[in-house]
């Protein structure tokens, strides 16, 4: 069955697009965003090609199923640190002890997969932080927090269709506990860390929101809302959300490492958040 091919970018040039038309054999050009298009009825076996032209050109594709609809979702999970906001929240908290090159190679090695164990990195990397005072997460959250752009397009649209959103992060209760009261979203979860006279003692309190821990969060949210995966996607860039992603009928990769945007449903290397609202018929 042919498949519509979204095309989608910063900047999409008319070239690129007859090109890109005359690849995949589609049966026209819609325009249906700012810098996003739909080809109809294109060749998904042209896949490969259209991948080529699209790296070349900097541009986000993907071949989707006609009447897949916005309006049949009813959940949308998403990570935060990278893919909700555009920070490492961990890495720049190390960096107010002098240790951010360090803990964020052990977060570049852990989002590539390249560590079996994330838990254990990642106590490894609070642990560098025993002894810093907790002002340095208020620093980060006033100084250094930015929504990724399409953030706050993407949540609007999700709410004013009645879609639920869930944060679910591998970071820090402070940090999503904050960005659910100022984005109004429906469900946080993250971790503890435990602060004592108003320091860090570089351990966490209970047990950890890892990738089988995400996966979980997204089933029980399912579950509480009776919905089917069908009517869920789930978003992240690290591959501890590739377990949520395996859960759910759309995973999309945003601006992720190299293992996660093979195993997505789909994948997002340019555009914004907002993008993903392109990925389905309105």
């Amino acid at each position: 069955m042919n498949h519509h091919l979204i095309i989608q970018g910063h900047d999409v040039s008319t070239p690129d697009l007859k090109r890109l038309h005359a690849i995949a054999e589609a049966g026209g050009i819609e325009r249906i965003g700012d810098m996003a298009f739909r080809l109809p009825n294109a060749n998904i076996r042209k896949r490969d090609e259209v991948a080529t032209h699209c790296e070349v050109a900097q541009l986000d594709f993907a071949f989707v199923p006609p009447g897949r609809k916005w309006s049949d979702l009813r959940l949308i999970a998403m990570d935060m640190d990278s893919t909700l906001i555009t920070i490492e929240c961990l890495d720049e908290i190390a960096d107010f002890v002098g240790k951010k090159a360090e803990v964020a190679a052990i977060t570049e090695a852990a989002m590539r997969g390249e560590i079996a164990d994330w838990k254990e990195s990642f106590r490894r990397r609070v642990a560098l932080l025993a002894g810093l005072d907790v002002s340095a997460m208020e620093r980060v959250y006033n100084e250094r927090l930015t929504l990724t752009p399409g953030a706050e397009a993407l949540i609007s649209k999700a709410k004013a269709a009645g879609i639920k959103l869930l944060l679910v992060s591998g970071g820090f209760t402070f940090f999503t506990d904050r960005l659910k009261a100022r984005l109004s979203l429906d469900y946080a979860y993250s971790n503890t860390v435990e602060i004592v006279d108003g320091k860090f003692t570089g351990q966490v309190l209970g047990d950890l929101v890892d990738g089988a821990e995400k996966a979980r969060l997204v089933r029980d949210t399912m579950a509480r809302l009776s919905i089917t995966p069908g009517q869920t996607v789930a978003i992240g860039d690290g591959a501890n959300d590739l377990p949520m992603m395996r859960e759910v009928g759309t995973g999309i990769a945003f601006h992720a490492k190299p293992v996660v945007r093979a195993q997505a449903t789909l994948a997002l290397s340019h555009a914004g958040l907002d993008g993903v609202l392109n990925l389905f018929e309105s």
